[in-house]
């Protein structure tokens, strides 16, 4: 892998893993447009480039995560903030790292088919243009540890390419009637213990096959993902959570039907493989 690939690879992973359009789908998507092979390494360094997207939610809610006194009226009655907010995401993580930890191997197979992800990023689009109207909460709704599991539950969904942890994530913080920004928020703060955990994982599986070497040769792929995930990351969460919370979810839901679309005409016509 090369540096500008790496940077490719970044920048549609930060630009992606917070909206509801699937990042891992959009890396497929990338990866076979710049025609690379679906190695060991490429497929952990998608998912390891993941915690430079984290980092940037801990770095723009630092203080959701680091008080522990009396809180805003806002975070209080959301239920996202401070020790609260931690339990919340150890009951919200526990479906995705069950099933995970169960069906890995099944998983990475998903994650090398491209028709899989072009038919669940249309399917997922189709769902996202009636959405707004489907869940309408009655007023702002608290994040209760029954709702959390219930969202770690759809969490699930997004283990098929294509899906969108983000999109399977706000459904399910919508369907327990949480407003969009709370919905949103939520997802947010459920991809750090999801993706770190994924993360730590694909680097050990990688070190345990390859040893240190393979962190020795590839460096400065790793820290340039990372970085560049990060940087674009904080520009995609500060503009998303803004238009969800004012214009609703329509445009992303015609804009995964027009890739998926666009892809699966790529792969009839053998354009790409």
């Amino acid at each position: 892998m090369t540096i500008i690939q790496s940077i490719i690879l970044a920048i549609v992973e930060g630009l992606t893993e917070f909206l509801p359009i699937s990042s891992t789908g959009h890396m497929i998507l990338t990866e076979g447009l710049l025609g690379m092979q679906s190695t060991e390494y490429l497929r952990a360094f998608t998912v390891m480039i993941q915690f430079g997207a984290i980092l940037s939610v801990v770095v723009l809610y630092w203080r959701r995560f680091f008080t522990f006194g009396k809180a805003s009226e806002e975070n209080h009655s959301s239920g996202l903030t401070g020790w609260n907010l931690y339990l919340l995401l150890i009951i919200g993580l526990i479906p995705a790292m069950v099933l995970g930890l169960l069906f890995e191997d099944y998983i990475d197979k998903l994650l090398s088919s491209m028709w899989v992800t072009v038919i669940m990023l249309v399917v997922g689009g189709v769902f996202m243009l009636f959405m707004d109207k489907l869940f309408i909460p009655d007023s702002p709704s608290k994040v209760t540890p029954r709702k959390a599991f219930i969202v770690g539950i759809f969490q699930c969904i997004a283990m098929i390419p294509g899906v969108s942890r983000s999109m399977a994530t706000i459904v399910g913080g919508m369907q327990q009637k949480l407003t969009r920004r709370h919905a949103a928020e939520f997802s947010f703060f459920l991809a750090i213990p999801t993706m770190l955990g994924a993360t730590l994982l694909k680097a050990y599986k990688l070190y345990k096959v390859f040893g240190i070497q393979i962190f020795a040769d590839n460096w400065s792929t790793l820290l340039c993902g990372n970085v560049v995930a990060f940087l674009v990351a904080i520009l995609a969460i500060r503009f998303f959570i803004e238009y969800v919370t004012r214009k609703g979810f329509k445009m992303f839901g015609y804009y995964r039907i027009v890739v998926g679309v666009t892809f699966m005409i790529l792969l009839l016509t053998k354009v790409i493989a």
